[in-house]
């Protein structure tokens, strides 16, 4: 059995990345700019971005982080997206969800300029994902399939089942798994909440990648012997044993699941740092199409 480490993984795109803005830099270009917006103080989407900010700096691209008050107008902050967007020496635009209720996320999503969506969630993005044309996939998908391509695990063929069938993980992982690229050509399956005998379908799976946000929803009886399992999911668990009062936990009994399984994310230290490997490729491409615009 194999820990895909998303630690090793990231770091090594992270690598890559930073010896690319070296060149750039060694040319006399401007590094890459990721510009972050970030409404409210909730302490999961601090962390978040923080991370973000971070991994910014030990790649040499540069980062701006804008904060706004929970009360902010929804006018205010779709302003400050159009602000950015026609800002040259910005090249990606992230917005962290959730937002306050009052605020359309689906607005937000779509004042974002899609040659700046380095999110992937614009409508023209997920159109152009669907029909196998240059954009930008959702970081977290884009995250995966870059830890399959590190760790050379084998897709092609093999039956993959989804769990979960959101716009930001579940929809995008199964085009891609799908589609006819190095690491896809997998005959995929979309399961979610109102998917019949579900068990019997996740033992078909030689690739199981659960995203449902439901914490050690998959147990052993769910996994067959020798299948890889990507666990998406991070939730945070109340337990009054743990320092800070709480433990993260994934989709996947990852206890009782990994010693069944050929290969398994860990949750923390799995999918969660490829997520930001692939939101800054992707920022790297968007800094790239801008100078070739100019």
């Amino acid at each position: 059995m194999i820990i895909l480490n998303g630690k090793v993984a990231a770091q090594a795109v992270k690598e890559t990345l930073k010896a690319q803005v070296e060149k750039l830099n060694a040319l006399g270009h401007r590094p890459p700019k990721l510009a972050a917006i970030l409404v409210g103080n909730n302490g999961a989407s601090e962390t978040y971005v923080a991370g973000k900010v971070k991994n910014c700096a030990e790649t040499g691209f540069e980062s701006l982080l804008i904060r706004l008050d929970a009360t902010v107008n929804e006018a205010t902050l779709l302003q400050t997206i159009e602000q950015l967007n026609q800002d040259n020496t910005v090249d990606g635009i992230l917005v962290q969800l959730p937002l306050p209720k009052h605020i359309s996320e689906q607005k937000v999503i779509e004042t974002i300029h899609p040659a700046k969506d380095v999110d992937g969630f614009h409508p023209v993005n997920a159109g152009k994902l669907v029909q196998g044309l240059p954009g930008f996939i959702p970081a977290t998908p884009y995250g995966i399939m870059l830890m399959l391509k590190h760790f050379h695990i084998q897709t092609k063929g093999k039956h993959a089942v989804v769990l979960g069938r959101s716009n930001i993980v579940g929809r995008p992982m199964s085009i891609l798994l799908s589609s006819n690229i190095p690491y896809g050509n997998c005959t995929v399956t979309i399961a979610h909440s109102q998917t019949q005998h579900l068990k019997d379908i996740c033992l078909q799976a030689d690739i199981l990648v659960a995203a449902l946000g439901k914490p050690e929803f998959v147990t052993a009886d769910m996994v067959k012997p020798g299948a890889i399992v990507i666990d998406v999911g991070i939730t945070r668990v109340e337990d009054a044993t743990a320092k800070k009062g709480f433990r993260i936990k994934g989709d996947v009994a990852f206890q009782e699941v990994a010693p069944k399984t050929a290969a398994i994310t860990p949750v923390p230290g799995g999918v969660g740092l490829m997520t930001i490997a692939g939101l800054l490729t992707n920022t790297l491409q968007a800094y790239l199409n801008n100078q070739k615009a100019k």
